[in-house]
């Protein structure tokens, strides 16, 4: 069967293109759903308006939503590990098969391979526990930065850098409506990259409201923290990732939920890269909520490779 059979045979894409706001969330809560198919086996839906490639944090959101499916739901997932293996196709569904590992008194631990045409594409494992008290602290303070109210969303921005690209797929990226409305203290241009510090700070929040499960902001923040390190890691270097002398993906990437959240309400992200080298960056980040509450940490290596 031709790949594009394989497409229309096993899964239902997720989008029909719809730019209200409320649609483009409902069709980023769609693809980040899973058809489950029995015997701890899910298929997640492909974007119908993807760049060919599927985007690493769509893969993480969607082995976690199958790795929630199998545990009960008094148990919140608190933490996952995932590495790329080989990039995804977005003219393919994928394939996601759950391992039960462990169901202890507290907590669960679940592993999750993803693959296309019987190929892995990525390996995850998440830990899931009931809440419990002990002991509280938090260490770090949010950052004193500007607050949304007070800064340009960068589709603005996006969308006055896009005019000076020519006709073609990367400007037609750059101009798609986004279910995520971003919003940096320290604006990139991706066309004219300066080198500054390896540190960002960027709010978040869906364009529209979402349901309110916490399983779906679990998946919705597992998607976006997936943006802002790499190009974090590339900020000393006065290059961006749409720079052609560098090829840049994600390896592996960590994250961890400390406290309940909303992602239709503003989130502080912020990324730093410690380090670079032998063709890899490591980017960290620490993920706010407006009251200054840390509710997830995250860790990322990526590939930077000069082409």
């Amino acid at each position: 069967m031709t790949r594009r059979g394989q497409a229309r045979n096993g899964e239902k894409m997720a989008s029909q293109l719809s730019h209200t706001p409320e649609q483009l969330v409902a069709d980023l809560v769609l693809l980040l759903d899973l058809e489950p198919k029995g015997a701890d086996r899910f298929i997640g839906r492909r974007r119908a308006d993807g760049t060919g490639r599927v985007f690493g944090g769509q893969a993480i959101a969607q082995a976690l939503g199958a790795a929630s499916r199998t545990v009960d739901d008094a148990r919140a997932a608190h933490s996952l590990h995932a590495y790329f293996l080989r990039p995804g196709s977005d003219h393919l569904p994928i394939e996601y098969r759950v391992k039960r590992d462990l169901d202890g008194r507290s907590f669960s631990n679940r592993r999750v391979v993803a693959s296309q045409e019987g190929k892995p594409i990525l390996n995850l494992t998440a830990s899931f526990q009931i809440p419990v008290d002990g002991p509280d602290h938090q260490a770090t303070r949010m950052p004193d930065v500007p607050g949304p109210d007070e800064l340009v969303s960068d589709a603005v921005l996006q969308r006055k850098s896009a005019e000076n690209l020519p006709d073609g797929p990367l400007k037609r990226v750059a101009l798609r409506p986004s279910p995520i409305d971003f919003r940096s203290v320290e604006p990139r241009d991706w066309l004219d990259p300066q080198k500054r510090d390896p540190v960002s700070h960027v709010w978040f929040r869906t364009v529209s409201s979402l349901p309110p499960e916490p399983s779906v902001h679990r998946a919705m923040l597992a998607y976006i923290s997936d943006y802002q390190l790499l190009g974090t890691a590339l900020q000393p270097h006065g290059v961006s990732v749409l720079d052609e002398t560098v090829k840049g993906a994600s390896l592996d990437h960590a994250l961890w939920f400390h406290e309940s959240f909303r992602t239709d309400e503003w989130l502080l992200y912020v990324t730093e890269s410690p380090w670079s080298g032998h063709a890899r960056g490591f980017g960290r980040g620490q993920i706010f909520n407006r009251d200054g509450r840390l509710v997830a940490s995250v860790s990322q290596e990526g590939m930077l490779r000069h082409t």
